[in-house]
C-alpha cells in the first residue's frame, strides 16, 4: 500500500492545474462527470467575481484510471485556465521581448501573499507569487478530493457544508439533524433557510455598494465517520490538528473551531462533555447525548459526526483600493486591483469540504489499508465488528 497524499500545480492565468493524487486503492469506480459535479458547486455563490463568467471547469483524466476504474497506482488531471487565452505573454513559460507588456505588478495588496512572498523569494514582480497564491489554486484540491469522496461514500461517509455567517448575520440553526440540505444546496449563499438567504444577500448588496468586502463563518460537517480515526499517542497523530491544519491552508481562513469549542469556554465543565450512555442500537453499543467537542475526543473520531466551524476574511482586493507601497520604489501608492469576489463564503464551502473529505480519506487508508477497495472494505467491516465486545461483559 503506497502512503496517500496529493500535489497541485499552476498558476492563476496559466496554462492550467495539474493534479497528481497518490495512494488510492484500486477498483473504485470514477468518471470525469462525477468530478465536474463537485467542481461546479465551487463556482456558484451570490458575491462571485467575474472569473467564474470565464472559467467552466472540468478535469480530465490523465491516468491513473482505465475502463471508468482507479488502478491503484498514481492519478492526475489537468484543469485548463479557459482565461489563458488572454495570458499567453504575460505568463509565458519562455522568455518574451522587454517591449512586450508582461502586467507585472509591484503595488501590493494588504492582506494578500504578494509582500510577504516578494520580499521572501527575492523576486521583484509580485505576480510570481499572487498568481500562484491565487484561489484559483482551490480548483485543484476539489478536483482531487471528488475522487476521495467517492472514495469515503463506498463507506458510508458523507461531507456536507454551510454558511453559518456573513458579516454581522449569523444563523440561528445550531442543530445540524434540522438542516434541510437540499436547501442549502440551492441557496446562492449556502443558508440554512428562507430568512437566512436574504439576510447574507443584504449584507452583501451593502458590502458591494461600499465597495469593500466581507468575510464569514461556514461549517463543513462529515457524517458516518467511524471511532478511532486519529491517535492520541503522539501530537502530529491527532485527526483534530489533521483537520485545523487542512482548514486554515484555505486561502483567506483565520479561524478553524472543532464542534462548539469556543462557545465552550464560557460555560462550566459540566454543560459541555458529551456525557455518554448505553446504546445496543449504535454501532459502538453506546452513544453520546450530546456532540459539543464536534465528534472528536483525544485527538481521535468518537463515532458522532465531525463538526468543524471555519473563519474566512473578507478578499484582500477590493474595487476601492487600501493605501500601500510600490515595492521597488518604496512610494505609497494605492493597492492594486485585480478581479475577485464581493464575499467568497459560500464559495468556499466546496473547498472545505475537499479538505475535510481530503483529511478523512487519509486517515482511513492509514488505518484500514489495503491495495484494492474490497480490501480496504474488509478491513473496514471486520474493524466495527470489534465494537460488539464492549458494553457485555458483567
Amino acid at each position: 500500500m503506497t502512503k496517500f497524499r496529493f500535489l497541485t500545480a499552476g498558476e492563476s492565468h496559466g496554462q492550467g492545474l495539474n493534479v497528481i493524487i497518490e495512494g488510492l486503492p484500486a477498483n473504485l469506480d470514477i468518471n470525469e462527470n462525477y468530478i465536474e459535479n463537485d467542481m461546479s458547486r465551487r463556482q456558484k455563490g451570490y458575491g462571485s467575481g467575474g472569473r467564474m463568467k470565464i472559467e467552466k471547469d472540468r478535469a480530465e483524466i490523465k491516468s491513473g484510471v482505465r475502463h471508468g476504474k482507479t488502478l491503484g497506482s498514481p492519478i492526475s488531471l489537468w484543469i485548463e485556465n479557459k482565461d489563458w487565452k488572454n495570458w499567453t505573454v504575460p505568463m509565458s513559460v519562455e522568455e518574451v521581448d522587454p517591449s512586450e507588456d508582461i502586467k507585472a505588478q509591484t503595488r501590493v495588496v494588504p492582506g494578500h501573499a504578494d509582500f510577504a512572498g516578494s520580499l521572501k523569494y527575492n523576486h521583484k514582480d509580485s505576480r510570481n507569487v499572487l498568481e500562484r497564491a491565487s484561489a484559483r489554486e482551490t480548483a485543484a484540491r476539489v478536483a482531487a478530493a471528488s475522487i476521495c469522496r467517492k472514495f469515503l461514500s463506498e463507506l458510508g461517509i458523507e461531507i456536507k457544508s454551510r454558511v453559518k455567517s456573513v458579516g454581522w448575520e449569523s444563523t440561528e440553526i445550531n442543530d445540524i439533524e434540522s438542516i434541510e440540505w437540499g436547501f442549502v444546496e440551492k441557496s446562492e449563499v449556502r443558508a440554512s433557510n428562507e430568512e437566512e438567504d436574504l439576510k447574507f444577500k443584504k449584507v452583501i448588496d451593502k458590502v458591494k455598494k461600499e465597495r469593500t468586502t466581507i468575510g464569514g463563518v461556514f461549517q463543513v460537517i462529515a457524517f458516518g465517520v467511524p471511532l478511532g480515526l486519529g491517535s492520541h499517542t503522539q501530537w502530529d497523530k491527532k485527526i483534530d490538528g489533521k483537520i485545523a491544519q487542512s482548514m486554515i491552508s484555505i486561502n483567506a481562513v483565520k479561524g478553524v473551531e472543532i464542534g462548539s469549542g469556543f462557545d465552550n469556554t464560557k460555560k462550566y465543565g459540566n454543560q459541555v462533555q458529551d456525557v455518554i450512555e448505553p446504546n445496543k442500537d449504535d454501532i459502538r453499543n453506546f452513544s453520546h447525548l450530546t456532540n459539543h467537542s464536534g465528534g472528536i475526543e483525544g485527538g481521535m473520531s468518537n463515532g458522532n459526526s465531525i463538526v468543524v466551524n471555519v473563519a474566512i476574511k473578507p478578499i484582500a482586493t477590493m474595487t476601492r483600493p487600501l493605501p500601500s507601497v510600490d515595492i521597488l520604489s518604496g512610494e505609497v501608492v494605492e493597492a492594486s486591483y485585480n478581479r475577485s469576489d464581493i464575499c467568497q463564503v459560500s464559495r468556499a464551502c466546496p473547498v472545505g469540504e475537499a479538505m475535510l473529505a481530503l483529511t478523512i480519506a487519509e486517515e482511513i487508508l492509514e488505518k484500514f489499508g489495503g491495495d484494492s477497495l474490497q480490501e480496504i472494505k474488509r478491513n473496514f467491516t471486520s474493524y466495527l465488528k470489534t465494537f460488539k465486545e464492549y458494553g457485555n461483559q458483567k
